[in-house]
């Protein structure tokens, strides 16, 4: 019974009581009562998503002459503050829900048909009212099924929407956030080019290198970040809608799916394009995968940067400390003035919640998994971790660029310390005297507590080298120079 707190909807399987301010119907609210698993509605972009495609999908009818200019700019108006975000609180369907994201669909379909209610002061509900709806021609009232989804399916508009929600997070907010991030590295790059330090493979000292050779490769890293976040809107491009139920297109116009895919493309700014065939766009989510893959690299690319930077600015006395990382907050508890690089960590963790919501992805992708036959039965899972790696990977970005690597400095000193130091120097050598002597030479150095060129000058000025002529102190020096070491050339085993 209906109180002055609820009201009582119908749908196909009977009455159902709603909360009485609840812009959803019946069908949103069965769903709400079948699943209180996680508490997590559905990601916010993908609501906004349907906002934009809802609209897209009445002004094809409208266009098509299925839909009546009265009903249209109904539509309109509530599909566009759905988009807004306005009414975010009246999408409360858990995302662990059924696997098509039918129950989200009904959801949109429910709230736009109750807002143009209150457009047409009716009272919420009215919407299946035939008294209210009226006739097809002339009637403004809007019927949630019969006008809101209107040559639509829950199985392709669902899909329809991941595409478009993670398309425009991808190209507002990753891809700028990505070449913020590689024109900072870029820019680091190049003005720390100077400064040469050691180099280390196996976590063991190597040859130098130059500081801004390190960084380039963050940039380059960055650049094929920013190209892969690109490669994700080629893989998004191809729309779903048009297919209806299994693919088949049944109840849609038969140009319904490429007139909605250009007009999302005109109003939202990114290209969008029917699905070349809608069996294998419904039934498999394979671009979803290929999506969740790029992000996952991307996460793999980044967290190599953000532990780098953190390798190279432990200490900052007893450790490698050639970068000096912000201080950004106190690192103890119990130590005072310690600080740790909660930056890169936070970055490193963000990475490793993207690497398994793509397992998630990757999952609910399989056949036999979320891929059914006729339909991919585990869509919403897959909406919900690819918007949170896009959104994490976007944030962790922004953050790390703007509380380290805008802060962060190089110790030239220390640099130029630990490359005199470093046994790896005899590499130069090779040439000079050959791969078995200059190990032996790295090995003396080691035991009688000795830099390269100490010990070079005292046993090998005088000697021959490989090509008979008399090494002098001068040969060693240009041999053991650290910046010469940087650049490719060489010749013998040490050969660039």
């Amino acid at each position: 019974m209906a109180t002055a707190s609820t009201r009582i909807e119908k749908d196909t399987m009977g009455e159902m009581t709603v909360p009485a301010s609840a812009l959803y119907g019946a069908s949103t609210q069965r769903a709400v009562e079948n699943f209180p698993i996680s508490g997590r509605p559905v990601p916010a972009p993908v609501v906004h998503a349907y906002g934009h495609l809802k609209a897209a999908c009445a002004r094809v009818n409208h266009a098509l002459g299925r839909l009546n200019k009265q009903r249209l700019d109904l539509i309109l108006r509530a599909a566009a503050e759905i988009a807004e975000g306005r009414h975010d609180a009246h999408f409360p369907v858990d995302v662990f829900q059924t696997g098509s994201g039918t129950s989200t669909n009904m959801n949109a379909n429910e709230v736009i048909a109750n807002l143009c209610c209150q457009f047409n002061n009716k009272p919420i509900g009215s919407s299946k009212d035939p008294a209210y709806i009226g006739d097809a021609a002339s009637g403004q009232g809007v019927h949630p099924n019969d006008h809101v989804n209107m040559g639509q399916s829950s199985n392709d508009t669902f899909p329809t929407a991941i595409h478009v929600a993670c398309a425009l997070e991808i190209q507002r907010r990753l891809i700028p956030a990505l070449k913020t991030m590689h024109a900072r590295l870029d820019a680091q790059a190049k003005a720390w080019d100077k400064i040469v330090k050691i180099g280390r493979t196996h976590l063991q000292d190597a040859t130098p290198i130059r500081l801004g050779q390190e960084f380039s490769g963050y940039a380059s890293q960055l650049e094929h970040a920013i190209n892969r976040a690109e490669r994700c809107l080629l893989a998004l491009a191809e729309l779903p809608i048009g297919g209806t139920a299994v693919g088949t297109g049944i109840n849609a116009h038969e140009d319904f799916g490429n007139r909605v895919a250009a007009d999302l493309t005109k109003h939202l700014g990114v290209t969008f394009r029917e699905a070349d065939n809608h069996f294998e766009a419904q039934h498999a989510k394979d671009a979803c995968v290929e999506v969740s893959g790029h992000l996952r690299t991307i996460a793999v690319s980044l967290s190599k940067i953000a532990n780098d930077i953190r390798w190279l600015g432990c200490g900052p006395r007893c450790g490698l400390g050639e970068l000096k990382v912000p201080a950004v907050q106190p690192g103890s508890s119990i130590m005072p003035g310690k600080v740790n690089p909660v930056i890169c960590e936070a970055l490193v963790m963000v990475c490793c919640q993207v690497v398994g919501n793509d397992a998630a992805v990757t999952t609910a992708g399989l056949g036999g998994v979320g891929g059914l036959l006729d339909l991919h039965v585990a869509m919403p899972v897959i909406a919900d971790n690819l918007i949170e790696s896009i959104h994490l990977l976007a944030r962790g970005a922004e953050v790390f660029t703007r509380n380290l690597l805008e802060k962060l400095e190089p110790d030239e000193k220390r640099c130029a310390e630990l490359i005199e130091g470093s046994l790896a120097m005899c590499t130069s050598l090779v040439p000079v005297i050959g791969y078995d002597k200059s190990a032996a030479l790295a090995k003396d150095a080691f035991k009688q507590g000795k830099t390269v060129r100490q010990l070079a000058h005292e046993t090998v000025v005088g000697q021959k080298d490989l090509a008979g002529k008399p090494i002098t102190k001068p040969d060693i020096d240009a041999a053991l120079d650290p910046w010469s070491m940087t650049l490719p050339g060489g010749e013998g085993s040490a050969g660039g």
